[in-house]
């Protein structure tokens, strides 16, 4: 007894006897499913998302998740009404985060005899608002963010950025710095502006931290001296910047 034709050779043989017009359909069939494979394939491709990334993004409607995604691996995207950014460590892809003054609570920031709101390059085609002290004794600047929204494991360097600006006066008290965690943990250092350089960009270290896994909470950072009852003036500041270590 001969063998049974394979599933194949019926194929082929049903392919001549439908003509031309057969065999172009099952090409182009083929080539379709090639190109669903390929799309596969590269949508498989792609990284995983960032740590909390869709919970961190949510409240964004300015692109889709996947755009969002793409930004946030180059320069960055801004949330909050650009009171906040959000970007990955180029190196190790871990979440960073700047929080900009108007998002931060300032004491007296609105009233224009003791502060003033300045728009500042922060890219080459995005702006954010700074704050310049104009006069006060009471200097008070807190910030908060989720810390659970920092990649687990990795430990981060919590920093404010500003710049002494002339005229300034009434530097030579320390400021205080202060990094207060969920679990009631408080770091705190003083910090001596009087002989720091001026009209450059400094860091002033609030303190160090490190998210476990699972762990949530607001994380509170601050800036502030009113103890030694001076008044002061020409500090500009342009964020809270949370970085891993280097």
């Amino acid at each position: 007894m001969g063998a049974s034709p394979s599933r194949h050779d019926e194929a082929s043989s049903d392919s001549s006897r439908a003509g031309d017009g057969r065999a172009v359909a099952v090409a182009t069939s083929s080539a379709a499913s090639g190109t669903g494979s390929n799309s596969n394939r590269a949508q498989s491709k792609r990284a995983p998302a960032p740590h909390m990334f869709h919970e961190i993004v949510a409240q964004e409607k300015t692109a889709n998740a996947a755009e969002l995604e793409d930004q946030v691996q180059g320069e960055g995207i801004y949330l909050a009404g650009k009171t906040k950014k959000y970007w990955l460590h180029e190196k190790t892809r871990c979440n960073c985060f700047m929080l900009f003054p108007r998002g931060l609570s300032i004491t007296w920031s609105e009233d224009p005899r003791f502060w003033s709101w300045h728009t500042l390059k922060e890219t080459s085609d995005s702006e954010i608002e700074a704050v310049s002290l104009q006069n006060v004794c009471w200097l008070e600047i807190h910030g908060k963010l989720e810390l659970s929204h920092l990649t687990p494991g990795v430990s981060y360097d919590v920093a404010f950025e500003v710049m002494l600006t002339e005229p300034s006066y009434g530097w030579t008290a320390p400021v205080n710095l202060r990094l207060k965690l969920p679990d009631g943990t408080v770091q705190e250092r003083k910090e001596k502006l009087q002989e720091k350089p001026r009209n450059q960009w400094l860091e002033l270290k609030a303190g160090e931290m490190k998210a476990q896994p699972g762990q949530k909470g607001e994380v509170e950072i601050s800036l502030f001296e009113y103890d030694g009852g001076q008044w002061k003036k020409g500090l500009l500041v342009r964020s809270i910047k949370v970085v891993p270590k280097e």
